[in-house]
């Protein structure tokens, strides 16, 4: 499957080059036309599209539920659209690789978190305005491992790197100021990669970009940044240099238009500004939105949980982790309302005011019931609603890629016990890139069916003392289907 994979994309860039060749050999050859008369910005608008360098990672390009995702795949799309062009990517698979990729004309720019003097070709390429400052940071596991407070402190310590980047080669520098200063480079990893790493004890620290540590930490409470080495970075593109600066020109005016407009303002916010730890297990918590919020909106599930014939309680598990039941909720990236639901759901579900708490409440439920069918008829309660909410919340495709990698594995991918273990693994290049719908935050779905697990598992608890406390537990009648105390 990888090397199907691998062809179908080769295929895919190879008739997109030889499209742009036959386009740009047809003006190059009319009369009075000769290609030095094409600067480098016009060849690409003649193309038609851009071809940008970049990773596949939570910080820079991935697909997402709603399709492609990802900081820099935002700003790529929109410099490509202020040249009128579609925007192209070419993922490597390694940090190392961006710079020979660029230099053998493999892309036009790379959008890829890279910063000036962090690479042997640093000085052979030019590099676009500054968009984002990030800061080395030396990050360990609590409890595995004692907190360093200076580089003295991890001389001898089992610390990695990823191989090309800026912090291998701060770590080079500093080797004469720390002769006995070791560390591993390692290929083939994204930072996230190297984070589940830490957090499982496999490795006692790492080094790594801010912004890419801030998205993962969130999912891993008992991680801990130690120190932070060296000064800021301020992170830019990276383009070859040429004979005419036309693209220069273009990458300059366009980071100067969003900066001054407020778009790349809103983007840092969108993706990092809330990236910082929520405690979701916070019983205390919960237990005051139930009292309070759940009140409200407890006979909306009821009703909307029957037409779609599910547990009230499940659906009312989602809402709590979609938005803590604020019907006002609103995410950095344009979901709204209690169900939190995209624009594209809400339409589908025929839902015209999401702030609306009985029509966000029933939109949900009928999407829940929608991806609930499609699960496979041999899957069995409550592995079949588990895999529904993963699915629900990476998309059916991924939860689909991670029960072919279970089996690949020798595990039972009906179950979510097993498929769970394999879910992380989306984001790990050795597996996501023989999958058919690639790179996934796999952390996430088995987070979020966890947290869901646990809401659910306490309303139900609640219900059913209050119904033994008023007397009317032997009222409660059969649950077909449903899952009732399920197990891990």
């Amino acid at each position: 499957m990888a090397e199907l994979s691998k062809f179908w994309h080769r295929v895919q860039v190879i008739t997109g080059v030889i499209a742009g060749t036959l386009v740009l050999l047809a003006l190059v050859y009319q009369p009075g036309i000769t290609s030095k008369q094409l600067t480098e910005l016009e060849k690409i608008q003649l193309r038609g599209y851009t071809r940008i360098l970049t990773l596949n990672s939570a910080a820079t390009y991935f697909l997402d539920i709603e399709g492609p995702s990802g900081f820099e795949y935002q700003l790529a799309r929109w410099f490509s659209e202020s040249i009128g062009v579609e925007a192209g990517f070419i993922t490597v698979s390694q940090f190392s690789d961006l710079y020979t990729e660029l230099l053998f004309g493999t892309g036009d720019f790379v959008a890829s978190g890279l910063s000036e003097n962090e690479s042997e070709y640093s000085s052979t390429v030019l590099y676009g305005p500054h968009y984002y400052q990030v800061q080395s940071q030396v990050v360990y596991r609590k409890g595995n491992v004692e907190r360093p407070r200076s580089m003295e402190d991890i001389i001898d310590a089992d610390v990695h790197v990823i191989r090309g980047s800026s912090q291998a080669a701060q770590l080079r520098e500093l080797k004469s100021d720390y002769p006995d200063l070791i560390w591993t480079e390692v290929d083939d990893i994204a930072t996230e990669e190297l984070i589940e790493l830490v957090d499982s004890g496999e490795v006692d620290y790492i080094i790594a970009d801010s912004h890419a540590i801030a998205l993962q930490r969130r999912f891993f409470p008992e991680l801990r940044i130690a120190f932070e080495p060296g000064q800021p970075r301020q992170l830019r593109w990276a383009y070859n240099q040429s004979t005419d600066d036309s693209l220069a020109s273009a990458i300059d005016s366009f980071f100067k238009q969003i900066k001054e407009d407020g778009r790349l303002e809103q983007l840092i916010h969108r993706h990092y500004g809330q990236v910082a730890k929520f405690n979701y297990s916070d019983i205390k918590t919960f237990t005051n939105h139930m009292e309070t919020r759940l009140p409200k909106y407890q006979s909306m599930f009821e009703q909307e949980a029957v037409k779609v014939e599910i547990d009230w309680r499940l659906l009312a598990s989602i809402g709590y982790q979609e938005s803590l039941w604020n019907p006002r909720a609103r995410s950095p990236t344009g979901v709204r309302g209690l169900m939190m639901l995209t624009q594209a759901t809400a339409k589908q579900m025929k839902v015209t005011n999401r702030l609306d708490a009985e029509q966000s409440i029933g939109g949900g439920a009928r999407y829940f019931a929608s991806v609930l069918k499609r699960i496979p008829a041999q899957i069995t309660e409550p592995d079949r609603t588990w895999l529904a909410l993963a699915s629900y919340n990476v998309g059916f495709g991924h939860v689909e890629d991670a029960r072919i990698i279970a089996e690949t594995r020798g595990h039972d991918p009906n179950k979510w016990i097993d498929v769970k273990k394999s879910l992380p693994l989306l984001a790990r290049k050795k597996w996501y890139k023989g999958t058919k719908y690639g790179y996934a935050r796999g952390w996430e779905p088995v987070k979020y069916v966890e947290n869901i697990r646990q809401y659910f598992e306490y309303l139900t608890g609640h219900e059913v003392k209050s119904m033994r406390d008023s007397g009317e537990l032997d009222k409660l009648g059969p649950r077909e289907g449903l899952p009732i105390a399920p197990s891990l």
